[in-house]
């Protein structure tokens, strides 16, 4: 364990807003909005640099010197750590959120431009950084906390930052579109939190992880607490609270609408980041808190994970807008993440933290991807309209062409490894097993992965093969495109060095599962 010298997480927290608001109130806006852009992206990447640091000494655990002790009040120790649970997700928030900052500015001063002509006034570019900032710390905040309160406080902050996002910069009737995400995902944080009080109250604190000396131990007070109902009425809510915010099968209506409609720079922070922390959690806290609930409800989430891949990716295949397309299977990758936790199974979670990674990478250089055609090709968001982009934009479509690489899980694209640990989850899960138990998940293994394959190559060649329907500039790689490619790149980096997180990962996920008597 390596505690930090000073208070870096913290800061990743903090620092990005404080400084938007300074260019927004004081003559440090006369640097102009690049400056901005550089100085979040900047910050926004300390975690991944951190984390690089961190695994090449053999660190396992970060940990913040700042912390705040609230157990007198039975809400416990308010601190920030990074463990190889939490590692994958931070690399992801880390290098997405700081990309998308400098992808932001040109973007961004497009779509003001746009809503401005169209007779709309709107908050400029410094409030739109000061937002973006909030909400990019807030999924950081998220993944530092050891502490069910903290973790709601930073789930709320992004809620309420992506809702104004999407209601003064987003596309469409977007303040219809926003208050029908405000209110979808309000939902589950409203199922969460009822659930984290019932269970906090009667525990008699809200702490999920401890700092020790030289470790960081779990909290067992679980496995104490007599109350009638705890251990039902508690996961019950926190667990529907999450998979709503999953968007999963049954629950997904809002994601479509949102995702699609909200501002491209804001999609490619939705789709992979934000709905996927809440996999995370139910990781973190389902197989800690409550591993008697998810014993049971075990082969209900991976029906639900299942029935989500394939609804998704069918779905998508249907869509003619790009950003509607890529929602819906935000919505099938969700399932996979899903499936990974709910096999209880050391393989199973640490496939889904690293599918997580996966995601993120490829989702957020697919949806700049869309943001590129939508701001240099007149708003073009059609797929039948497409088609010959290859022949225009060359580099975009290799990007994209790794991109889709993720979702698939073909290397060498960082998709293939988690996918694998899924596979071997799901395998050790339900074996030994009836015939009928193995035939029937065989099917419905094969039926997602040829559903994902299906959705992710014919939009591939839908957009950028065939006859060019439209001619354009040939594509210049400015920095709107440059950071594109650095995500893209990233992503078969990760897929060399992913030994680098796989034996913190395995050991963090064993130690979940062996919390709860599940391993």
């Amino acid at each position: 364990m390596s505690v930090l010298e000073a208070p870096l997480l913290w800061f990743t927290i903090v620092a990005p807003t404080f400084i938007a608001i300074l260019f927004q109130a004081t003559v440090l806006g006369s640097l102009g909005p690049r400056v901005l852009a550089y100085v979040s992206s900047a910050i926004l990447a300390i975690p991944l640099f951190l984390l690089a640091y961190k695994w090449l000494w053999g660190y396992n655990v970060l940990v913040d010197p700042l912390k705040l002790d609230l157990s007198r009040y039975n809400v416990g120790v308010i601190a920030l750590v990074v463990d190889g649970f939490s590692a994958p997700l931070v690399v992801g928030v880390s290098l997405v959120t700081s990309l998308v900052a400098i992808y932001s500015l040109k973007y961004m001063e497009h779509r003001i431009w746009e809503l401005e002509h169209g007779g709309l006034k709107v908050p400029g570019i410094y409030a739109y950084y000061i937002l973006y900032n909030a909400f990019s710390s807030s999924m950081l905040g998220m993944l530092y906390s050891t502490n069910l309160i903290s973790f709601f406080v930073f789930l709320e902050l992004s809620l309420i930052t992506s809702f104004l996002l999407i209601a003064y910069y987003g596309y469409g009737e977007r303040l219809r579109i926003a208050l029908m995400y405000f209110v979808w995902t309000h939902i589950g944080g409203a199922l969460f939190l009822a659930g984290i009080l019932f269970y906090g109250v009667n525990a008699g604190t809200f702490d999920i992880l401890t700092v020790k000396e030289w470790a960081l131990e779990y909290n067992k007070v679980y496995a104490g607490v007599k109350v009638e109902g705890l251990a039902l009425i508690a996961p019950l809510l926190i667990i529907l609270g999450l998979l709503v915010k999953m968007a999963v099968f049954g629950v997904h209506m809002w994601l479509p609408y949102a995702h699609a409609e909200a501002p491209t720079p804001v999609s490619a922070l939705l789709s992979p980041n934000l709905i996927g922390i809440a996999g995370y959690a139910l990781a973190r806290f389902g197989l800690t808190l409550f591993p008697g609930f998810m014993e049971s409800a075990k082969h209900y989430l991976v029906l639900i994970a299942f029935i989500t891949i394939i609804y998704g990716g069918l779905v998508a295949l249907r869509q003619d807008d790009f950003k509607r397309f890529l929602a819906y299977s935000s919505i099938s990758q969700m399932g996979y993440i899903l499936l990974g936790v709910s096999t209880l199974t050391t393989f199973g979670v640490a496939g889904a933290m690293l599918h997580y990674l996966s995601h993120a990478v490829g989702k957020a250089v697919l949806f700049m991807i869309a943001g590129v055609f939508i701001a240099e090709i007149s708003g073009l968001r059609s797929i039948s309209a497409m088609g010959g982009l290859a022949r225009l934009y060359p580099t975009t479509a290799a990007m994209a062409l790794i991109g889709f690489m993720h979702l698939v899980g073909m290397p060498p694209a960082f998709g293939m490894w988690s996918e694998m640990l899924i596979l071997l989850g799901l395998s050790e899960a339900y074996y030994p097993g009836s015939l009928y138990d193995i035939l029937l998940i065989a099917v419905a293994v094969i039926a997602s992965f040829i559903v994902t394959a299906f959705y992710s190559f014919i939009a591939m060649r839908r957009i950028f093969f065939g006859r060019p329907k439209r001619g354009s500039p040939l594509e210049v790689m400015d920095e709107f495109k440059v950071s594109i490619l650095i995500i893209a790149l990233a992503g078969i980096i990760l897929f060399l060095v992913v030994g680098l997180m796989i034996p913190q990962l395995r050991d963090s996920s064993l130690e979940l599962l062996a919390l709860g008597g599940l391993r």
